[in-house]
C-alpha cells in the first residue's frame, strides 16, 4: 500500500509519478484508510490469519457480520420491522429475485415500473420475462433517446388500479438521472410496497427507510467491493402470500432463505462483507455520518454542475436539472461542433493523461460521466473542474 498512496493519502501511479484521479461508475473508489486497513487484514486479522481464510461460521467472522449490520442499521436508522440480507449476485439478481418473491397470487394485481434509464428497463423486462407481459406495467418510460435526461410529469404516469407492488431505480446511473427526495411517494397507496434499487446512491445521504417494502443495493459504489448485494426487506413482505404462485423459487433466491439463516445459509462473501463493515465505520467516524456526507456529496455535484452550465455550451448536461444525479455527472462536449466526436475523444484522452481515469460514458450512450461516489473528494472534483476550463481555453 505505501507505494500507492503519499504522505497525504493521495493516489500514486507508482510507474508514472502521476496522481490518480478514478472516476469509475462502478466499481467505484473506496476511502483509503479502507484500503489500507483491508490490506492488513487480508494477510492478518484473527489468530494470524487473513479473514478471507476463516471459516464464517467461526466467532471471527460471526462478529464482523453482526457488527457490519449494526452500523448499517445505525447509518440509516433502519425501523423495527426490517430485516438487513446479505446476497450475492449483484442488484441485476434481484431484478429476478424481487419479481419471484413479491408479486403474489392475485392475477389481476400487476406489477408497476417507473422506467427511467437503462436499469429500470432492465428490471421490468426481467419481471416481464418471468411472470410474462399480463403482469407487468410500464407506468412511464423515458427510453427514447441515449441521452435519456427528464422524467415526465406525474400526470402521465399510468399506474395500475391493482398493485402487486411499484419498482423503481433511485439513481439511474448511465444516464445520470437521480429522484432523491423528488420522487412522488405520495402517489403510491400505503398498502403497496415501493421498492426500489438504490445501488449508486445508497449512503449518499438520509433516507426514510419506512417509506419502502424493500431496497436494495449492490455494494460497488458506495459500500464496498463487488461481490455482495444489501437488502432491506419490511417483515411482512417475507410472508409466504407474497410469493410467485407458478413457479418455484431457487433457494437462493428465496429472502425467507436469508432472514432464517441470518444470511449464511451458504458461505456468504466474507471478504466484501468486512470491506463494507470498514466502509460503514468510515463514513460514521471519519466523515461524521449521512448528513454530513450528504453536504459533502452536494457540494462536489453543484461544482461540477456549475462548472458545466457556465462554459457557454461548450460542456452540455442532457439531464433536466430537477433530476440531475449527485452521483454520476453526464455531460458533452461541444456537442453542436462538427468535431464533437473528435473534441471528446480527445478530451478523454488528455484527462487521462494528467491521471483523470474512467471517464468515458456508458457504452451505451457515450460522452463523458464523472462519478462523485462517497469516497471521491471534493479537491480531485476541483482538479477536473479546472482541467476543463483550461481544455476549453486551448481548443
Amino acid at each position: 500500500m505505501a507505494n500507492n498512496y503519499n504522505n497525504n493519502n493521495v493516489r500514486i501511479d507508482p510507474a508514472t509519478g502521476l496522481r490518480i484521479i478514478n472516476f469509475s461508475a462502478g466499481p467505484g473508489l473506496m476511502p483509503v484508510s479502507v484500503l489500507a486497513e483491508a490490506g492488513q487484514s487480508m494477510a492478518s486479522f484473527s489468530q494470524g490469519h487473513g479473514l478471507m481464510e476463516l471459516s464464517h461460521r467461526g466467532k471471527a467472522f460471526e462478529a464482523v457480520l453482526a457488527e457490519t449490520e449494526a452500523d448499517f442499521r445505525q447509518l440509516l436508522a433502519i425501523p423495527d420491522g426490517y430485516s438487513v440480507l446479505f446476497m450475492q449476485g449483484g442488484a441485476t439478481l434481484q431484478f429476478s429475485t424481487v419479481a419471484l418473491n413479491l408479486v403474489g397470487a392475485d392475477a389481476d394485481a400487476k406489477c408497476d415500473y417507473i422506467v427511467t434509464g437503462a436499469w429500470s428497463a432492465k428490471a421490468a423486462e426481467e419481471a416481464e420475462r418471468l411472470l410474462g407481459k399480463g403482469r407487468v406495467n410500464v407506468v412511464v418510460s423515458t427510453k427514447k433517446s441515449k441521452h435519456n435526461g427528464d422524467v415526465p410529469a406525474l400526470d402521465q404516469w399510468k399506474f395500475s388500479q391493482k398493485q402487486a407492488y411499484v419498482f423503481y431505480c433511485d439513481n439511474e446511473t448511465v444516464h445520470g438521472v437521480e429522484f432523491g427526495n423528488k420522487f412522488p411517494f405520495d402517489a403510491i397507496p400505503s398498502n403497496v410496497p415501493l421498492i426500489c434499487d438504490m445501488s449508486s446512491n445508497i449512503l449518499s445521504g438520509p433516507i426514510d427507510v419506512s417509506k419502502y417494502g424493500l431496497i436494495f443495493a449492490g455494494a460497488q459504489k458506495n459500500m464496498g467491493p463487488a461481490g455482495v448485494t444489501v437488502v432491506i426487506i419490511r417483515d411482512d413482505l417475507l410472508s409466504p402470500s407474497r410469493k410467485c404462485a407458478t413457479q418455484p423459487i431457487p433457494q437462493l433466491l428465496d429472502y425467507n432463505t436469508y432472514s432464517t439463516s441470518q444470511s449464511m445459509y451458504n458461505t456468504p462473501p466474507t471478504f466484501p462483507i468486512y470491506m463494507c463493515g470498514l466502509v460503514f465505520k468510515w463514513l460514521k467516524t471519519e466523515i461524521g455520518g449521512l448528513d454530513q456526507m450528504s453536504a459533502i456529496n452536494t457540494a462536489k455535484s453543484s461544482a461540477l454542475y456549475n462548472a458545466i452550465d457556465g462554459s457557454n455550451g461548450f460542456y452540455v448536461c442532457p439531464v433536466n436539472k430537477a433530476y440531475r444525479s449527485r452521483m454520476n455527472v453526464c455531460f458533452l462536449v461541444n456537442p453542436k461542433s462538427p468535431d464533437a466526436a473528435a473534441l471528446e475523444k480527445r478530451f478523454l484522452a488528455e484527462a487521462e493523461a494528467k491521471g483523470m481515469v474512467q471517464l468515458a460514458g456508458h457504452r451505451s450512450v457515450g460522452g463523458v460521466r464523472a462519478s462523485l461516489y462517497n469516497a471521491m473528494t471534493l479537491e480531485n472534483v476541483q482538479i477536473l473542474i479546472a482541467f476543463m476550463k483550461e481544455f476549453q481555453a486551448r481548443v
